[in-house]
Protein backbone atom coordinates (compact mmCIF):
# COMPACT_ATOMS: atom_id res chain seq x y z
CA UNK A 1 0.00 0.00 0.00
CA UNK A 2 1.20 3.32 -1.28
CA UNK A 3 1.31 6.05 1.89
CA UNK A 4 0.26 9.56 1.66
CA UNK A 5 3.18 11.79 0.14
CA UNK A 6 5.14 13.69 2.53
CA UNK A 7 8.02 15.75 1.71
CA UNK A 8 12.02 16.37 1.97
CA UNK A 9 11.46 20.49 2.93
CA UNK A 10 14.91 20.72 4.37
CA UNK A 11 16.78 19.91 1.11
CA UNK A 12 17.49 22.99 -0.36
CA UNK A 13 15.65 24.27 -3.83
CA UNK A 14 14.86 23.15 -6.32
CA UNK A 15 13.70 19.67 -5.30
CA UNK A 16 13.35 20.14 -1.32
CA UNK A 17 9.49 20.26 -0.38
CA UNK A 18 8.42 17.78 -3.49
CA UNK A 19 6.68 14.73 -2.43
CA UNK A 20 8.02 11.66 -1.28
CA UNK A 21 6.24 8.75 -1.91
CA UNK A 22 6.54 5.64 0.37
CA UNK A 23 5.19 2.03 -0.32
CA UNK A 24 5.91 -1.07 2.06
CA UNK A 25 6.64 -1.51 5.89
CA UNK A 26 6.44 1.52 8.02
CA UNK A 27 10.38 2.61 8.53
CA UNK A 28 10.47 1.24 12.45
CA UNK A 29 9.27 -2.39 10.68
CA UNK A 30 11.10 -2.61 7.81
CA UNK A 31 14.01 -5.46 7.84
CA UNK A 32 15.85 -3.41 4.71
CA UNK A 33 15.21 0.05 2.59
CA UNK A 34 15.09 0.93 -0.69
CA UNK A 35 15.28 4.70 -2.16
CA UNK A 36 14.48 4.51 -5.82
CA UNK A 37 15.18 7.95 -8.36
CA UNK A 38 13.68 8.57 -11.29
CA UNK A 39 14.56 9.53 -14.48
CA UNK A 40 14.18 12.70 -16.75
CA UNK A 41 10.39 13.22 -16.86
CA UNK A 42 9.60 10.40 -15.28
CA UNK A 43 7.52 10.61 -11.62
CA UNK A 44 8.18 8.75 -7.92
CA UNK A 45 5.30 7.33 -8.45
CA UNK A 46 6.72 5.27 -11.66
CA UNK A 47 9.12 3.98 -10.51
CA UNK A 48 7.91 3.18 -7.28
CA UNK A 49 5.66 0.29 -9.29
CA UNK A 50 9.53 -1.37 -9.24
CA UNK A 51 8.81 -2.44 -5.68
CA UNK A 52 5.75 -4.98 -6.98
CA UNK A 53 8.16 -6.57 -9.05
CA UNK A 54 11.28 -6.59 -6.96
CA UNK A 55 8.75 -9.08 -4.28
CA UNK A 56 10.24 -8.00 -0.98
CA UNK A 57 7.46 -7.09 1.25
CA UNK A 58 9.52 -6.74 4.20
CA UNK A 59 11.60 -3.31 2.93
CA UNK A 60 10.26 0.12 3.43
CA UNK A 61 10.55 2.35 -0.53
CA UNK A 62 11.19 5.58 -0.70
CA UNK A 63 10.54 7.47 -4.00
CA UNK A 64 11.15 11.31 -4.07
CA UNK A 65 9.91 13.47 -6.77
CA UNK A 66 11.95 15.78 -9.18
CA UNK A 67 10.51 19.04 -9.38
CA UNK A 68 9.84 19.83 -13.20
CA UNK A 69 10.17 16.11 -13.68
CA UNK A 70 13.74 15.99 -13.85
CA UNK A 71 16.79 16.37 -11.27
CA UNK A 72 19.49 18.46 -13.76
CA UNK A 73 18.61 20.48 -16.58
CA UNK A 74 21.23 19.21 -19.30
CA UNK A 75 23.41 15.93 -19.78
CA UNK A 76 24.82 14.16 -16.91
CA UNK A 77 28.24 14.72 -19.05
CA UNK A 78 27.71 18.35 -18.92
CA UNK A 79 30.30 20.29 -16.49
CA UNK A 80 29.09 19.82 -13.49
CA UNK A 81 28.41 23.17 -12.51
CA UNK A 82 25.86 23.27 -15.63
CA UNK A 83 23.67 21.01 -13.80
CA UNK A 84 23.24 22.67 -10.41
CA UNK A 85 21.86 24.05 -8.34
CA UNK A 86 19.74 21.09 -9.35
CA UNK A 87 22.27 18.16 -8.80
CA UNK A 88 23.19 19.23 -5.38
CA UNK A 89 19.67 19.54 -4.45
CA UNK A 90 19.01 16.25 -5.61
CA UNK A 91 21.84 14.75 -4.00
CA UNK A 92 20.30 16.45 -0.64
CA UNK A 93 17.28 14.85 -1.26
CA UNK A 94 18.71 11.17 -0.94
CA UNK A 95 20.83 11.91 2.05
CA UNK A 96 18.04 13.60 3.91
CA UNK A 97 15.85 10.53 3.11
CA UNK A 98 19.06 7.87 4.40
CA UNK A 99 19.06 9.97 7.88
CA UNK A 100 15.42 9.62 7.81
CA UNK A 101 15.68 5.92 7.80
CA UNK A 102 19.00 6.01 9.94
CA UNK A 103 16.51 7.67 12.40
CA UNK A 104 13.86 5.44 12.51
CA UNK A 105 16.33 2.47 13.15
CA UNK A 106 17.28 1.26 9.53
CA UNK A 107 21.14 1.30 9.04
CA UNK A 108 22.81 2.88 5.96
CA UNK A 109 24.09 -0.81 5.34
CA UNK A 110 20.34 -1.80 4.60
CA UNK A 111 20.07 0.80 2.53
CA UNK A 112 19.50 0.26 -0.87
CA UNK A 113 19.74 2.83 -3.52
CA UNK A 114 18.35 2.58 -6.85
CA UNK A 115 17.94 4.37 -9.78
CA UNK A 116 17.06 4.45 -13.51
CA UNK A 117 18.52 6.63 -16.29
CA UNK A 118 19.13 10.11 -14.55
CA UNK A 119 17.86 8.68 -11.31
CA UNK A 120 20.68 6.34 -11.92
CA UNK A 121 23.40 9.33 -12.82
CA UNK A 122 22.46 10.84 -9.34
CA UNK A 123 22.12 7.34 -7.27
CA UNK A 124 26.19 6.81 -8.45
CA UNK A 125 27.21 10.49 -7.53
CA UNK A 126 25.71 10.17 -4.55
CA UNK A 127 27.00 6.72 -3.44
CA UNK A 128 30.66 8.52 -4.69
CA UNK A 129 30.54 12.22 -2.63
CA UNK A 130 29.29 9.77 0.52
CA UNK A 131 30.92 7.21 0.60
CA UNK A 132 30.37 4.41 3.33
CA UNK A 133 29.48 0.72 3.40
CA UNK A 134 25.40 0.42 1.93
CA UNK A 135 23.36 -2.36 1.74
CA UNK A 136 23.65 -2.18 -2.01
CA UNK A 137 23.63 0.87 -5.26
CA UNK A 138 21.91 -0.55 -8.25
CA UNK A 139 21.98 2.17 -11.42
CA UNK A 140 20.08 1.03 -14.07
CA UNK A 141 21.42 2.58 -17.55
CA UNK A 142 23.49 5.28 -15.73
CA UNK A 143 26.87 6.69 -15.15
CA UNK A 144 28.70 9.10 -12.82
CA UNK A 145 27.99 12.41 -13.73
CA UNK A 146 30.78 15.30 -15.35
CA UNK A 147 32.36 15.61 -18.65
CA UNK A 148 34.75 13.65 -20.74
CA UNK A 149 38.39 13.87 -19.03
CA UNK A 150 37.12 14.54 -15.37
CA UNK A 151 38.09 12.11 -12.55
CA UNK A 152 35.16 10.18 -11.36
CA UNK A 153 36.23 9.14 -7.96
CA UNK A 154 36.14 11.02 -4.40
CA UNK A 155 37.76 11.07 -1.26
CA UNK A 156 36.66 7.87 0.91
CA UNK A 157 35.53 4.23 1.09
CA UNK A 158 32.53 2.01 -0.15
CA UNK A 159 33.61 -0.20 2.10
CA UNK A 160 32.76 -3.05 -0.12
CA UNK A 161 28.96 -1.95 -0.74
CA UNK A 162 27.63 -4.28 -3.47
CA UNK A 163 27.14 -2.11 -6.74
CA UNK A 164 24.77 -3.44 -9.57
CA UNK A 165 25.16 -1.17 -12.99
CA UNK A 166 23.08 -2.54 -16.07
CA UNK A 167 22.97 -0.84 -19.49
CA UNK A 168 22.36 -1.49 -23.35
CA UNK A 169 24.93 -0.81 -25.77
CA UNK A 170 23.95 0.72 -27.65
CA UNK A 171 22.46 3.62 -25.44
CA UNK A 172 21.26 7.00 -27.03
CA UNK A 173 21.64 8.61 -23.90
CA UNK A 174 24.57 6.88 -22.07
CA UNK A 175 27.60 5.92 -23.50
CA UNK A 176 28.41 2.43 -22.90
CA UNK A 177 32.14 3.44 -21.80
CA UNK A 178 31.27 5.59 -19.76
CA UNK A 179 29.41 3.01 -17.51
CA UNK A 180 32.59 0.98 -17.59
CA UNK A 181 34.74 4.13 -16.44
CA UNK A 182 31.62 4.50 -13.16
CA UNK A 183 31.98 0.44 -12.78
CA UNK A 184 36.23 1.05 -12.29
CA UNK A 185 35.89 4.43 -10.62
CA UNK A 186 33.73 2.70 -7.61
CA UNK A 187 36.04 -0.39 -7.61
CA UNK A 188 38.70 1.76 -7.09
CA UNK A 189 36.39 3.03 -4.21
CA UNK A 190 36.27 -0.31 -2.85
CA UNK A 191 33.32 -1.13 -3.88
CA UNK A 192 32.07 -5.18 -4.92
CA UNK A 193 31.22 -4.19 -8.57
CA UNK A 194 29.38 -5.62 -11.13
CA UNK A 195 28.37 -4.56 -14.73
CA UNK A 196 26.40 -5.72 -16.79
CA UNK A 197 26.20 -4.83 -20.62
CA UNK A 198 23.09 -5.97 -22.72
CA UNK A 199 23.49 -5.87 -26.49
CA UNK A 200 20.49 -4.13 -28.20
CA UNK A 201 18.60 -3.12 -25.17
CA UNK A 202 18.44 0.24 -25.80
CA UNK A 203 17.20 2.80 -22.92
CA UNK A 204 15.46 0.58 -21.09
CA UNK A 205 15.82 -2.08 -17.89
CA UNK A 206 16.36 -5.84 -18.90
CA UNK A 207 14.64 -8.45 -16.64
CA UNK A 208 18.32 -10.00 -15.63
CA UNK A 209 18.97 -6.34 -13.91
CA UNK A 210 16.11 -7.42 -11.47
CA UNK A 211 16.94 -10.69 -11.10
CA UNK A 212 20.54 -8.90 -9.94
CA UNK A 213 18.67 -6.84 -7.73
CA UNK A 214 16.35 -9.30 -5.91
CA UNK A 215 19.54 -11.49 -5.32
CA UNK A 216 21.19 -8.30 -3.75
CA UNK A 217 18.50 -7.56 -1.63
CA UNK A 218 18.22 -10.57 -0.38
CA UNK A 219 21.19 -10.83 1.21
CA UNK A 220 20.20 -8.11 3.45
CA UNK A 221 17.54 -9.83 5.73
Amino acid sequence: MTASPWSTAEAPSPHGGQPVREKGRPVAKAEAAMILIHGRGATAGSILTLADELGRPDFVYLAPQAAGHTWYPYRFLAPLEANEPGLSSGLAVIESLIRHLEDGGVPAHRIVLLGFSQGACLTLEHAARHPRRYGGVVALTGGLPGPPGDSLTHEGSLEGTPVFLGTGDPDPHVPVERVRESAEALREMGAQVELRVFPGLGHGTHREELTATRKLMAKLV
